[in-house]
Order: structure tokens, then sequence, then C-alpha cells
């Protein structure tokens, strides 16, 4: 918005453009100038548009400058919470929790072992090449909510439109050409048919997979690899297949126990304890609230875990526990009743008439787990890491309040603070600006300057991607356009923060506001005139601080 104004402030001097073409500004605050061409006089060769033309470009690239230090000096908070949806937290009266990447955080060791536990399993029970054994684990490769498109094995990011975004289309390890993209797809849009079902997986004739789940990271880069070494020694293969085995490869990981025993026998080297869950709980416990928690992790595992983040008596902060849940059938399948799980692990074949506190449960139902607390409504706010499987049933269904654990959130703000990005991204706006305004002039030496500042934005473009990711870039932003997984995180999610040790930062009666940004048909707002820091910043300094 800032860098707009410079367009505009630019546009709006009163001065006439070469060729009869002359800007007049709004009354109104904050108003675009609007600009006029006499119609007779747009096929005149404009006079000397050369000079005209990079001397708004030296004018705009100098208030760009002078831009920058305002901008800086109102940054946002990486701790703070993000409202899509208006949500007070006095109307909350219990609070529920996924465990993996919610109440618990992983080191960056989890995903390697991961990595190389499926790679094994491939090798060992899927009998591909033992040579692929010499792949190993690339955190920085992949990112959250990119799509798989399962019959041409390509990773990719998509948009909120369902539009590619060219260069991060990957074979392997290897980004495919534009120009082969849009051969493949007829351009670089995926038809909705095509597209991934409700959940983000390929099914009933959805050819793509989106990648959610943070313990999906491994995945992603483990379906690359492989797709490298065929690629490269010229094996024949079908994508569908090496898709399938990969999937049920990481999967066994899990339900195999590999994952779990790993953990358990190494717990500081895998469990981070600096998110402050037990202090999150007990201040929710202080305030009166109820608390649960719908994992679908297996209790000796949780139960490990929770004594080393939070402490032996963490079951006394829950009034409900239900383990291996088998999310998302458990919002949706009405016939697993619940079982009790006693001390030893053991199952017990009683009837369920109660959920009691201190007591872990297995399966059930959502539909079941309503019956028996009464727990309805936007009285009630669940936390959780993954947009479908923990969200999207329950905002959607039974009007529960959504929260969204997005750990990467934190890293992408601190990259968006730093002086290299706000000053490469207010010029990057400033010069899309400047095109925007400037194409009007169709004359030969108008256009060859033209095409040069869009080959300038081109390279800003990948360097912004660079910023974030060399090769897929920002989890929420394609080139211009929310990506797909913004666009699900908002509709599904009504706050979202990096971890629950946000909730510190807030009182017990806070009110979460959804920033009105304004609609492409709409003029900023006068508010956004006058309290930009306010409407910049969620997290405002002057809200005390918690601890």
């Amino acid at each position: 918005m800032a860098a707009a104004a410079v367009v505009r402030s630019l546009l709006a001097a009163g001065r006439a453009a070469p060729g009869g073409r002359r800007c007049r500004t709004l009354p109104a605050a904050g108003a675009a100038a609007l600009c006029t061409v006499a119609p007779q006089q747009r096929s005149q060769p404009p006079p000397d548009m050369k000079n005209y033309l990079w001397s708004r470009y030296k004018e705009a690239k100098r208030a760009t400058k002078e831009l920058v230090p305002s901008i800086m000096s109102n940054m946002l908070n990486p701790d703070a919470i993000f409202s899509n949806n208006e949500m007070s937290l006095s109307d909350i009266e219990i609070y529920g929790f996924d465990y993996d990447y919610t109440l618990v955080f992983y080191s960056k060791h989890l995903h390697t072992l991961i990595f190389n536990a499926a790679r094994d399993l491939l090798i060992n029970e899927h009998r591909y090449p033992s040579e692929i054994r010499k792949y190993d684990y690339d955190p920085n490769f992949a990112i959250r909510g990119l799509h798989y498109d399962v019959h041409r094995a390509l990773l990719m990011k998509i948009d909120a439109f369902h539009y590619i975004q060219l260069g991060t289309v990957y074979r392997g390890l290897s980004v495919v050409p534009d120009e082969e993209v849009i051969a493949m797809y007829d351009g670089s849009h995926v038809p909705l048919e095509q597209m991934s079902d409700f959940y983000g997986k390929s099914s009933q004739g959805n050819t793509m997979k989106q990648f959610m789940d943070i313990f999906s990271l491994p995945e992603m880069t483990l379906l690359s690899c492989v797709n490298e070494y065929f690629l490269k020694n010229n094996i024949d293969y079908e994508p569908v297949h090496l898709y399938k085995d990969v999937k049920d490869s990481i999967r066994d990981v899990h339900i195999k126990g590999i994952m779990y025993r790993a953990i358990e026998a190494d717990i500081e080297k895998y469990i981070c304890y600096a998110e402050q869950t037990r202090a999150v709980l007990a201040k929710l416990a202080d305030h009166g609230k109820k608390m649960f928690l719908i994992t679908n992790s297996p209790s000796s595992f949780v139960d490990k875990g929770m004594k080393f983040i939070v402490g032996k008596d963490w079951r006394d902060l829950f009034d409900v526990v239900i383990v291996q849940a088998d999310k998302p059938n458990f919002f949706n399948d009405k016939r697993r009743p619940f079982r009790k799980v006693n001390e030893r692990g053991v199952l017990l074949w009683d009837r369920i008439h109660k959920l009691q506190k201190g007591q872990i449960y297995k399966q059930g139902n959502l539909y079941e787990f309503l019956k028996l607390t009464g727990w309805r409504g936007s009285k009630v706010l669940y936390f959780g890491d993954h947009i479908y499987s923990d969200l999207a049933d329950l905002t959607l269904k039974h009007g529960w309040r959504t929260g969204a654990i997005i750990p990467e959130l934190r890293s992408e703000i601190k990259i968006m603070n730093t002086e290299k990005y706000i000053q490469t991204m207010t010029w990057l706006q400033t010069l899309t600006g400047l095109l925007e305004h400037m194409q009007v002039h169709r004359d030969p030496d108008s256009q060859m300057i033209l095409e040069e500042w869009k080959k300038e934005r081109k390279e800003m473009r990948e360097m912004n991607r660079n910023f974030f990711n060399a090769q897929f870039g920002s989890l929420f932003r394609t080139d211009e356009n929310p990506t797909y997984f913004l666009r699900r995180l908002s509709r599904f999610a009504d706050i979202y923060m990096a971890s629950l040790s946000c909730l510190l930062n807030y009182e017990p009666d806070y009110t979460f506001y959804p920033r009105r940004t304004p609609l492409q048909h709409e003029l900023p707002g006068w508010s956004d005139q006058l309290y930009t820091g306010t409407f910049r910043i969620p997290f405002l300094p002057e809200t005390v601080q918690i601890k």
C-alpha cells in the first residue's frame, strides 16, 4: 500500500504527461490519481518519451528509498496472533488441542529420521535400488502446501486461483522450464477436477496431492530424490507406483512405531522444550478454562512426551484426553465407540458413559464426544497444525472456533522485517505501479523501456522468492497472489500463530479483529491513513506481555 502511494503521488503531481495525458487527484484522502487521455491524441507519437519515463522511474526510486525507514518503524511481531475472523477469547470456555506440532514441537533431527527410515523401507521392503541410500534429507528443499502431480511426478506451488507458479515446478530435484510446464497443462491453470480432494488427497480421479502436514516435508523430499535417481539413470518407471510406495513407506514409519520408538529412546534429541506449553496450559487452567486433547498419536508416546514438556501431572490439566483418534475420520465416522486405556496401556472393554478427567481414551468419534461433554459451538476453540485434518470439519460442520499453528510463520515474519526484504518489496510494488500506469504509451521507445522494466520486475520476483526458499518461495504467497495453502488457512482458521506460546501475550478476554484490507475496487480507508501503525501490527507494543 505504501509503494502504491509513491506511484499515486508521482502521477498526481499535476504535470501533463507528453502526448496530452494529464493526471488529476480525487479530493478524498489517499485517493488514487485518475489519468485521462484525449482520444484524438492517443495515436500521436509523444515527444521525448524516453526522458519522461526514466525521470518518473528515478523519482519513484528516490521516493521509495525515502519511504523505507518509515516502513521499518512499523514492523510485524513474529509472536503475534493473526485473525481471519473476529473472535473474543472471553467467549471461549473450552480449549482443545492436537498433540504433534501443537502442544509439542520437534527438532530438525526428526525429519531426517523419517526420511532415512522411509528410504530404508523402500529399499528393504519395496525392492528399490540400494543406490538411493546416497540421498540425504535436505531440510531446505521443500515447503508445506505444495501440490504433487501423481501421474507426471511433478512437485509444484499453486496459488489460490489454481494457477501454477512458473519457476516452482520440479521434476526430481531439477526445475522444469516454463515452456514445458505450459505445454503439459495447456497453460498454467489446473482445472478443479484435477485438484486434490477436500482433504488434500489424490483420490477419485484427482491427479494432484497437496502436502499440508509438517510431517510431509520428508515425504516430498524423498519423492523428489527417488524421481531424480530414476531420471538420472534413465530408468523407466511408473510415477503412480512410486508415489504409492513412498506414501506407504512414510505411513509405515508411523504405523510400525519406528518414529515413536526413536523419539521415546532419545526424547531430549527430538523434542523441543522451549515452546512454553506448560505456561499456556497453566494460564488457561488458572482462568477456569476446560481443556481437552485429541491426537492421532498413541497413548504411551503422548504420555512420555507430555511428561517431558509439561510434567508428571500433565493429565490433571486436561478434562478429556483422546489418543489414536484417526482424524479426520474422528470428525465424520459416527460408528466407532470410545475405549478406555488403563495405566498399563491395556484397552478395556466396558461401555463408556462418561469421559472422566485423568483417564485416557482411544478412538471414538466427535458425535459421541459432543453427546458426552455437551461442548458445542463457538464456545470451543481447537488448535491444530493440519488445516484439513484438524480444523476444516470442526469449523464447517460443528461451528467450533479454530486456531492454526503455523511454525513457519515466525521465520517468514523475521525475513519480512529485514531491511533488504522491505527495500526489495517496496520497489517491486512501486515498479509494478509504474508499469500499470505507463502502459498506455504505445510508441516504440516507450514499449522498449517498459520491456526493460518488466525484465527487472521478473528478476526482483525471483529475488523475493529466494528470501524464503530458493525453490518454492514463501508458504503464503506466489508472486502476487495468496497460495492455495493460505486460501485454505483463511477459510478454516479463525486465528493463526507460530506456536501456542503466542497466547501468553494476550489477556483471556482479548478480542481479535481482522484487518480490513481494501478490496481491489475500494480506495484505502481513512482509518488506514490515520492509524497505519495500528493496522500494520496486530500485536501492539502497549499490550502487556504475560509470562
